[in-house]
């Protein structure tokens, strides 16, 4: 498992203490200060003090080796998950729907983590969750020392996360083609699998949408989420009468044994540390209505 890093800082790079520096990247205060302690953090290969300034081609080395044994174990289970973006820190996979994203129990297997247990050389580590019947990119940390920092950034919403949805028009009146949806979402008292709108005690859920095609029977709904709540998009879509097709849950009109049609197509994030900029898109399955046409799509930034 890593846990040494060593960066050297770009020419242009803006003079700034250490101190600043590890703010900037986004370290947990608790993680400095054992930087600070144990010297663990050399510039040029000699330790600087925090209120000492650092300068463009320096040199930065990081020793975080007292994370190696937080990881944590699980049961691996047999498989192999598309991976469609990798660094030595972190990777995309584009999680099938019906794979729950990790198990709920210590004997439980076959969620992604179990496989990626087996399908990896690190053990891998749950930054971010979707739905077992959502499908689409899904982050995953193969160290830890990046899981607070990518934690971080989907807290500020340097990550985001877009969704393509097919829906079924229940609803009678018209829909703008785009807008937010602001409806705070909590615990359905009647169904503990399932969130409803609650304007008493629910949180605070906002989900920016736009309509992309549609027909008299369904529509196809581009998705940005502005909070991450529990079941957010399927609840929000619901509540407008378009639940989406195929939701066990929410769409009174799914099928048994129906795929449901919601995928994340597209994950950003900033590198952590480098603070470069990744979009990962993540294709759309076969099962997908003319998925091959909006992958294409995709493919060319045309949603």
């Amino acid at each position: 498992m890593k846990t040494k890093f060593v960066f050297i800082l770009p020419a242009d790079f803006k003079p700034r203490t250490v101190r600043q520096l590890l703010q900037s990247w986004l370290i947990p205060k608790k993680w400095q200060h054992f930087l600070r302690i144990e010297q663990k953090i050399l510039v040029n290969g000699v330790y600087r003090s925090f209120h000492l300034p650092v300068y463009g081609q320096d040199t930065i080395s990081l020793d975080f080796s007292f994370l190696a044994n937080q990881a944590q174990t699980y049961l691996p289970s047999a498989g192999a998950l598309p991976i469609i973006y990798e660094n030595d820190d972190l990777l995309v996979i584009n999680k099938p729907a019906g794979i729950k994203s990790h198990p709920n129990r210590t004997a439980e297997t076959g969620t992604v983590l179990n496989i990626l247990t087996q399908q990896l050389a690190v053990p891998p580590l749950m930054v971010h969750r979707i739905d077992e019947q959502t499908s689409g990119a899904l982050l995953v940390a193969k160290t830890p020392v990046v899981v607070p920092i990518l934690d971080r950034e989907l807290s500020q919403k340097t990550m985001g996360r877009d969704y393509l949805a097919w829906v079924t028009k229940l609803r009678t009146e018209p829909l703008a083609d785009s807008g937010e949806i602001n409806l705070p979402i909590g615990r359905d008292d009647t169904d503990q699998r399932k969130r409803k709108i609650d304007w008493q005690a629910g949180q605070n859920a906002r989900t920016q949408y736009q309509i992309l095609q549609q027909d008299q029977q369904q529509a196809l709904i581009h998705l940005h989420l502005l909070t991450g709540r529990t079941h957010q998009i399927r609840v929000h879509l619901a509540a407008l009468q378009l639940p989406i097709v195929g939701d066990p849950l929410y769409n009174p009109t799914a099928m048994p044994d129906q795929k449901m049609l919601l995928h994340g197509y597209q994950l950003f994030f900033k590198q952590p540390f480098t603070g470069e900029p990744v979009t990962v898109l993540a294709p759309l399955p076969d099962y997908f209505p003319r998925a091959a046409m909006i992958n294409k799509e995709l493919a060319q930034n045309k949603i």
